[in-house]
């Protein structure tokens, strides 16, 4: 009895703050006209422009949306395009065939153009509380939104975004940009705050931390002090998000260019820890142990790839990260069971790689591909004979001499130097020359094999 009252004391009285604090920040709404914004109907994809213009046709308000126009205002090319609307996912999906409806915390409507998909929402509306509104919601007791079906219109959507800065509407019936909440100020001074009041939303939806920081490490900006001062206090509300989104959440702050200076923040804010508890443990208070100038490496590396185009892999990125953990767990699991080192090494990979998904949700595809660069990592001390050349066959031989030579580098180890070096060599030279290298190793196994004497055989019986 007292925890339901509880629930609904902190309910009344976190939704009444909001209001206070809404009430407060809410400017008016600014009509930026065409000539002073730097949007153009040419940098926006032709699939987004054939969906605003035919839910106009059909009598629907429609408006270009979130991190497209905020990446448009700033000079960026959008990595896509999201449509809000009056329309609601019914009403979509009846004007076009190409369209399904997903989601079920938040429905939506995806309107799909082969390989580019456009995302349409209908205008979100305020929570009342009321009957009607507890058939179309659910919230939990920690105040997250489960399911959110509610639909308002264009200035309640306008509060219900996350941030100011995706809170600004292009429109293609006029070509203006429509600001409900500050957000055109916010983007020019280059900060990131969150509309209505911080712990409230926080606890809606704790991914909202995580993207704060990967928003301020995406654009260079800084986040405001209200919106910064909950996080490392909530931050522990990131244990109740489904591993299977903080997976994909955790892929978009690592993966998507400015990974290092997003590990950065997440440290900063105290949200590292719940997405990577088994590399937290290993962290040091100088941050200089071998695995925290590892993850920094390979996070510098792959934003390296990615501005220059290049394809990255989040089975490589995980394999460097748990590299070290992996192997003081398998030295531990020897110490303690008296295993060999291989055994002992295959029952480390499954007790970190179970640790990791059950914070994220890491598909088998990818879990395959980490224990094979991991294995790969005992075998590559051994190249007698045609070792070597069946190493090199491997799918996955290019990503585990890429971890050897960062291992190499983060350890300065002379012996490990010399390993990597010489595959690097191994893998550029002629098969001649490869044979030679192979030669030089001496003490070959398969020569002291075609050396030994035959063995016995036992003698024949008669009659057999």
């Amino acid at each position: 009895m007292f925890t339901r009252v509880a629930n609904f004391c902190r309910k009344v009285l976190s939704r009444e703050e909001s209001l206070v604090v809404e009430a407060i920040v809410q400017p008016q709404m600014t009509v930026i006209p065409r000539e002073q914004h730097a949007i153009s109907r040419k940098d926006i994809s032709e699939n987004a422009l054939k969906v605003l213009y035919r839910l106009n046709k059909a009598g629907y308000d429609a408006y270009l949306v979130g991190g497209g126009v905020r990446d448009l205002l700033l000079g960026k090319k959008p990595k896509d395009f999201d449509v809000t609307t009056s329309a609601t996912p019914d009403q979509v999906r009846k004007l076009f065939r190409n369209c399904r409806l997903v989601g079920r915390r938040f429905r939506l409507a995806h309107v799909m153009f082969g390989p580019e998909i456009i995302e349409v929402a209908t205008f979100r509306g305020h929570h009342e509380d009321t009957e009607a509104d507890r058939a179309t919601s659910q919230r939990g007791q920690n105040g997250m939104l489960l399911r959110d079906n509610i639909f308002g219109s264009i200035e309640e959507d306008a509060q219900r975004r996350d941030f100011t800065i995706n809170s600004l509407y292009y429109s293609v019936a006029d070509f203006t940009v429509r600001d409900y909440v500050g957000g055109m100020r916010d983007l020019e001074d280059g900060v990131i705050r969150l509309i209505g009041n911080p712990e409230t939303r926080y606890r809606e939806d704790p991914v909202r931390m995580l993207r704060a920081v990967r928003f301020a490490a995406k654009l260079g900006m800084s986040i405001s002090s209200e919106t910064a001062e909950p996080i490392p206090r909530l931050a522990t509300l990131i244990n109740d998000v489904p591993p299977a989104r903080l997976f994909e959440e955790a892929l978009k702050l690592l993966q998507a260019g400015y990974g290092f200076d997003t590990y950065t923040l997440l440290r900063e804010f105290n949200l590292f820890q719940p997405l990577f508890p088994t590399l937290c443990r290993y962290f040091t208070e100088k941050g200089d142990s071998s695995m925290e100038r590892i993850i920094a490496q390979v996070l510098k590396n792959t934003d390296t790839r990615i501005h220059n185009d290049m394809r990255v892999n989040p089975a490589f990125l995980f394999a460097a990260m748990f590299w070290y953990p992996l192997l003081e767990t398998a030295q531990r699991i020897a110490q303690e069971s008296g295993l060999a080192y291989y055994d002992a090494f295959a029952l480390a990979m499954n007790d970190v790689l179970d640790e990791a998904c059950r914070t994220l949700a890491i598909p088998k595809r990818i879990t395959t591909l980490v224990r094979d660069i991991w294995q790969l990592q005992l075998r590559m001390s051994r190249r007698q004979g045609k070792r070597a050349w069946k190493l090199m066959e491997h799918p996955k031989f290019r990503a585990a001499y890429d971890l050897l030579a960062l291992r190499a580098e983060i350890e300065r180890n002379s012996e490990l130097q010399r390993l990597a070096s010489w595959w690097g060599e191994f893998q550029a030279s002629a098969p001649p020359d490869q044979k030679e290298m192979l030669d030089d190793l001496g003490d070959e196994p398969a020569a002291r094999r075609r050396h030994r004497r035959p063995r016995k055989r036992a003698p024949r019986r008669e009659g057999a």
